[in-house]
């Protein structure tokens, strides 16, 4: 089994000899809220502090730098989730919250925007999900695993151009063609969510480690991050 989300292994589910708690749903479930909250949290505080005057730019940095250190942690070692995810969650808050409040002061509403449409989303794809309109098959997996890795791609281009002072063509344009590609790449966000919940699905019946249940929540965390702010992207090239 595999799942979209560059962060899930279809390794990760082989079940360590003498264990004896497993995955359970409503173990990952209480995971993921929990992970949200850690986001929601310092997301806020820097938002407050922001909104106080406080240059959050620091913030924002050790929360990109330090959030991606511990997702690449977590991503290689799956039984350090219960450890590293947690904090992963707390610092990609710094990084949202700073700029959600960046973009808020620019367009005022786009973040309540932004975070309606990724709960709204996320909520749709569950159901469609649960009542198997939508069925993982090996061609949709293909097909997710395809456009994630090559939009990861382009933006890896796009960031070795900057050092040269060039971008790649139309990915950061608020025009017809800028505003299409946003829209390819929120999709592609949101498929993977489907991917993520397939993967959660998989783990519960096969039984696999308890730690497990940190591993899924934090893809699925990385997922709606990466999904939210792409709306975000994608909500600010319109308002331009």
């Amino acid at each position: 089994m595999r799942s979209g989300n560059p962060v899930l292994k279809n390794n990760t589910f082989q079940r360590s000899s003498g264990q004896d708690q497993t995955m359970t749903l409503g173990g990952t479930v209480a995971k993921i809220t929990l992970l949200f909250l850690f986001l929601l949290g310092t997301a806020l505080y820097t938002w407050y502090q922001y909104s106080q005057g406080v240059n959050v730019t620091i913030m924002m940095l050790i929360g990109a730098i330090g959030g991606l250190i511990f997702a690449l942690i977590t991503a290689f070692f799956p039984k350090a989730a219960p450890v590293t995810a947690p904090i992963y969650a707390a610092l990609e808050g710094f990084f949202i919250g700073g700029i959600s409040a960046f973009l808020e002061g620019s367009y005022s509403g786009i973040v309540i925007q932004a975070v309606s449409l990724t709960l709204a989303v996320m909520g749709v794809l569950l159901f469609l999900y649960a009542t198997r309109v939508i069925k993982v098959t090996k061609n949709f997996r293909l097909m997710v695993v395809s456009a994630t890795l090559g939009i990861f791609v382009v933006y890896l281009i796009n960031f070795v151009m900057n050092f040269f002072g060039m971008q790649v063509p139309y990915l950061h344009s608020s025009g017809p063609i800028g505003i299409g590609i946003s829209i390819f790449i929120v999709a592609i966000a949101a498929l993977n969510l489907v991917l993520d919940f397939d993967f959660i699905e998989q783990g519960v019946n096969r039984g696999a480690p308890k730690h497990m249940e940190w591993y899924g929540a934090f893809g699925l965390i990385v997922t709606l991050v990466w999904l939210y702010i792409e709306i975000l992207r994608l909500l600010q090239k319109i308002r331009r």
